[in-house]
């Protein structure tokens, strides 16, 4: 199918579009395109107006700002794999980014308008969540304003943005030494949309045991779902341990799949191999920083 019709603006700066977005409160911003143009093709998005942000480089750039790093919304998902400064700053975002479809899909898919479309199943809203990330946001009448994570994702494609607002900059606290991280997808191949999927950040004590550890799962409710393990702080990190939290957390899940017995159980599994594989890295980060001192 073709797409309704609409009225096209390809604007040279952030302050153009936004007086766009404002002018237009029908309008849908276009990045990639990877889900939009899908959407209005198949006529579940009509648009009466389509702005094409391709051209605002300046949110493509990457940058530390303190203990943060700091990217751009227009950074596409093949910048986010494969970027050095991703791999050694926020490296469950590159692992995350992995998973998302194939390579011409992330070569034109963006990380801010993942975000902004909310997909329950997506990999980029559930990675920014487990870092507890800051999304920027600007608007040509109400002004900027920031954004937490936790907030941003509301349902099924609905997103905590206005609709004359559009992501400008995500912070995302940089990995420490006392931290891993894991992250695993399943799908029937790889491209697909995952069946089920979790992320993970987890902070350990100098003593080795658990200070912190947050996690996430997608494709099992309206948005990707996180889980904060205040029960097991103090705790050695074991195998008996992640496999009971992750049974637990996958038990609050709510699949909408037609075995949801069977979402949950790929669900738990994610999870304890995502939390595993975070043991494994941190201590080997660890292990690294006590070589350097």
């Amino acid at each position: 199918m073709k797409p309704a019709e609409f009225t096209y603006h390809r604007p040279d700066s952030v302050g153009e579009a936004l007086r766009l977005l404002a002018d237009n409160p029908d309008a849908k911003l276009l990045a990639g395109g990877q889900s939009l143009l899908t959407l209005m093709n198949l006529r579940l998005a009509r648009p009466t107006a389509v702005i094409d942000i391709g051209r605002l480089t300046e949110l493509g750039r990457i940058f530390d700002d303190t203990e943060d790093l700091v990217l751009g919304a227009m950074v596409t998902h093949r910048t986010v794999e494969v970027d050095p400064l991703i791999a050694a700053r926020a490296p469950l975002l590159a692992d995350a980014a992995r998973y998302i479809g194939h390579i011409g899909i992330r070569n034109r898919g963006t990380i801010g308008g993942s975000v902004a479309h909310a997909d329950p199943a997506a990999e980029m809203p559930l990675a920014t969540l487990v870092l507890d990330a800051t999304f920027h946001v600007e608007s040509a009448t109400r002004g900027k304003r920031q954004v937490a994570a936790e907030e941003m994702f509301v349902s099924f494609y609905t997103s905590a943005l206005e609709p004359d607002e559009m992501i400008t900059w995500i912070s995302v606290p940089a990995i420490r030494p006392d931290q891993g991280w894991g992250f695993v997808e399943y799908a029937h191949q790889h491209g697909d949309y995952g069946l089920a999927g979790a992320g993970c950040l987890l902070t350990v004590g100098p003593d080795g045991t658990v200070a912190e550890v947050r996690a996430a799962v997608l494709s099992v409710a309206d948005r990707p779902l996180l889980f904060v393990g205040a029960e097991a702080v103090g705790r050695e990190p074991s195998d008996q341990l992640w496999e009971n939290l992750a049974a637990d957390w996958a038990a609050r899940t709510e699949p909408a799949a037609d075995d949801a017995d069977y979402a949950r159980r790929l669900c738990a599994a994610a999870l304890t191999e995502a939390l595993t594989d975070a043991t494994r890295r941190v201590a080997a980060r660890r292990g690294e920083a006590e070589v350097v001192r």
